[in-house]
């Protein structure tokens, strides 16, 4: 897999260069900056861009906001943020899908009408993923999020999720779920696939199938196509 990785702390991103060299990663380019990060990936054809969210020189969002801008000009580059706290700000703009972009709308590549339901477990682009710094250091986690990521598909950090879905527990819709699809849903946002949840959770995949189903009627996302785009707009509702 071809990488950029944006980190402004030397000794992290020189251990993240060697860590996906070894892996067998080719690591295009390793950065400090926002600005040299896009830079960068307009000079190369990255796969996935892994960036720290903040990022000097005022250390608040500009790795996010070059992530969001990356995400806009070039969707077909997976994007993994790394964060040191949960900050729902930041995470709810990340997993908002672009309106304007190729899967606002319409259908992504390869996403047809004939992709839909909570059976499909297809690839799209605008792989996107949201890590806590301290979950780089557990290498096979990072390492397999990085691979989700690079496929199209969703990666997030577990106490994300959990702080993520506490806070919206109190709202509308996400109060009419039952703690079942709860723990269905926040499997997906990790972007476990259905066998996997079906695994964790020691239930069938048809009874997984039919948790998803009913998550969609409940909040209102039975419309949404491709693996990818319903991961990503069940994560909206949790920021929201």
């Amino acid at each position: 897999m071809r990488v950029i990785l944006a980190e402004d702390s030397t000794l992290l991103r020189e251990g993240l260069v060697r860590l996906l060299a070894e892996e067998g990663h080719e690591v295009l380019a390793a950065v400090g900056d926002a600005e040299q990060l896009l830079a960068a990936v307009e000079a190369h054809t990255p796969d996935v861009v892994v960036a720290d969210v903040r990022m000097p020189p005022t250390h608040t969002d500009e790795g996010l906001r070059a992530a969001l801008e990356i995400r806009r000009r070039r969707p077909e580059v997976g994007v993994l943020v790394l964060s040191q706290y949960v900050e729902k700000r930041y995470a709810t703009e990340l997993l908002t899908p672009d309106p304007e972009g190729p899967q606002g709308a319409g259908q992504g590549a390869g996403h047809g009408a004939g992709h839909q339901g909570a059976g499909h477990q297809g690839v799209g682009h605008q792989g996107v993923g949201y890590l806590l710094k301290d979950r780089v250091v557990q290498v096979d986690e990072f390492l397999d999020a990085l691979e989700r990521v690079g496929r199209g598909r969703a990666a997030f950090d577990p106490e994300v999720v959990r702080q993520l879905l506490a806070r919206s527990s109190r709202t509308d819709p996400l109060s009419r779920l039952t703690a079942r699809e709860r723990d269905v849903l926040g499997e997906m946002a990790q972007g476990h696939t259905n066998a996997s949840i079906a695994t964790h959770l020691h239930v069938s995949q048809s009874a997984v199938e039919k948790h998803i189903n009913a998550i969609f009627d409940k909040l209102g996302l039975t419309g949404t196509a491709g693996y990818s785009r319903r991961v990503l707009a069940v994560l909206r509702y949790l920021g929201s």
